[in-house]
């Protein structure tokens, strides 16, 4: 029901809209009363009743209750068309279910609130852990690449006449590698406030899955460097109209993902097809896989798997998922049975045949 949004509806809306469910309800059971009884309508208002109550504040829900309450005695209770009740029992009922409505109004909204308070507290819980996660992730992930450059420009500057050029050579490929594993992981945390945010608007062109795979590639040669990949290009590709750069940073995640946890020279394997409706691209290992029992839990913000070792913010397979649902897509994993894993990716878009 919180999809709803009805209590974020202004009060003359509200009243409106309970009162309007309410006469409805009766017009309906007008027509049906003789075959159902005027016993019946009084159990299907004081389910309306309560429908309000899950919908509303609570002042509307006492109102739409007691208008019930006056249209079953009106139009339903012997005889009709009067507030006069004739029969003694009659009476007692109609007490019965005036008590009734106004107690499971109050009391349905008050479940409703306790329910929202507890919501509201373990949203509170989750934001304290996600926070503590984030800090523990950046307290090393963020300070091991800047001690890194620190240490590697202190050294040189204290020690500049007695370095030689494969010394300084080295020193200054330690800065470039601990800029880059620095700039990841600022650009992860920025791509993961934009999808947290909700300002991740696809800007979708015309895109060569074939071209952008390469360039994925080749902009990450050197962490290949301890790897085999291994990509075909498929020459019947269509062109496919995505956002070229979502599918960058999605592809560099997953491979980057693939290297962290493979061991040394295990092949990464891409694949690019499409279906009638979608592009489909898999990104498969030789590796060990993952756990079974964790499959469903490595696309959460900050999850890392158990029992690996230290690196990564936990962010990038979180990333994966937010750009490829924010084009409409869905990505799987799954364990090979000869050993690794495979990640498929089924992004629905318009495709466009390149002649020869």
């Amino acid at each position: 029901m919180d999809l709803l949004r009805t209590r974020k509806f202004s009060q003359k809306n509200q009243y409106l809209i309970s009162i309007l469910i309410i006469v409805l309800t009766a017009v309906l059971c007008f027509f049906a009363v003789g075959i159902i009884g005027f016993r019946v309508v009084a159990l299907i208002l004081l389910l309306v009743v309560s429908l309000n109550a899950i919908l509303f504040d609570i002042f509307p829900v006492m109102v739409s209750a007691l208008l019930s309450a006056l249209i079953w005695n009106f139009f339903f209770i012997p005889p009709t068309l009067t507030f006069h009740i004739g029969a003694p029992e009659d009476g007692l009922m109609f007490l019965m279910y005036f008590v009734i409505a106004i107690i499971n109004a109050v009391l349905t909204n008050k479940i409703r609130d306790l329910e929202r308070k507890e919501r509201e507290e373990e949203d509170n819980v989750k934001a304290i852990n996600l926070y503590n996660t984030l800090l523990n992730s950046l307290s090393h992930e963020l300070r091991t690449p800047i001690s890194a450059i620190i240490g590697a420009i202190d050294t040189i500057k204290n020690n500049a006449g007695n370095l030689s050029e494969s010394n300084k050579n080295e020193l200054h490929s330690e800065i470039e590698i601990a800029a880059s594993r620095l700039n990841r992981q600022v650009e992860n945390l920025l791509s993961m406030s934009r999808l947290e945010s909700g300002f991740i608007q696809p800007k979708k062109d015309w895109c060569d899955l074939n071209e952008l795979v390469f360039i994925v590639i080749n902009n990450n040669k050197e962490e290949l460097s301890t790897h085999k990949i291994e990509f075909i290009p498929n020459d019947n590709l269509p062109l496919f109209k995505l956002d070229g750069g979502l599918m960058e940073h999605i592809l560099h995640n997953l491979i980057h993902n693939a290297l962290q946890h493979t061991p040394e020279n295990s092949c990464i394997k891409l694949q690019v097809s499409h279906n009638e409706t979608d592009c489909i691209i898999q990104i498969s290992d030789n590796g060990t896989g993952f756990p079974e029992n964790e499959i469903d839990l490595v696309f959460g913000k900050f999850y890392r798997l158990h029992n690996t070792a230290a690196g990564g913010t936990g962010l990038g397979l979180s990333i994966v998922k937010g750009y490829v649902e924010a084009m409409d897509g869905n990505v799987y994993l799954e364990n090979i049975s000869g050993g690794g894993a495979r990640f498929t990716l089924n992004i629905p878009c318009e495709k466009l045949m390149i002649s020869d």
